[in-house]
C-alpha cells in the first residue's frame, strides 16, 4: 500500500511542480501584454487559463495532502479505522478509498 501511495504521491508531486511552471509562465506571458483576451475569437482567455490551472493546481495539492495523511495514517497504526468514531472500514471501500474517511464516507 505505501508503495502504490508513494509512487502516486510522485506523479502528484511531479503535476503539481508542472501546473506552477505553467501558470507562473502564463502569468509572465500577460504581464505587460495589452491583449484584449475577452474579445478574442480565436480562444479561451488570459483569465480562463488562469483560473484552470489555478483550479488544478489547488486540487493536485489536496490530493498531495490526502496522500500524505494515509500515509501519516498507516505510519501511526490507525489506517483502516474511522477517523471520527475508530470502528473499522471495510475492506472494499479501503481498496478504493485512500482519502480522509468519516463514518465509512469519504470526507
Amino acid at each position: 500500500m505505501k508503495g502504490v501511495l508513494a509512487t502516486e504521491r510522485a506523479g502528484v508531486v511531479g503535476r503539481i511542480a508542472e501546473l506552477r511552471r505553467e501558470l507562473d509562465q502564463l502569468i509572465q506571458d500577460s504581464i505587460g501584454a495589452n491583449a484584449d483576451d475577452e474579445h478574442d475569437p480565436e480562444g479561451a482567455t488570459i483569465a480562463f487559463e488562469r483560473a484552470q490551472l489555478s483550479s488544478l493546481l489547488e486540487a493536485g495539492e489536496r490530493r498531495l495532502r490526502e496522500i500524505d495523511r494515509t500515509i501519516a495514517s498507516l505510519d501511526a497504526g490507525t489506517y483502516g479505522r474511522c477517523e471520527r468514531c475508530g470502528q473499522p472500514i471495510a475492506a472494499e471501500r479501503l481498496a478504493v478509498v485512500t482519502r480522509k474517511v468519516v463514518d465509512g464516507v469519504p470526507a
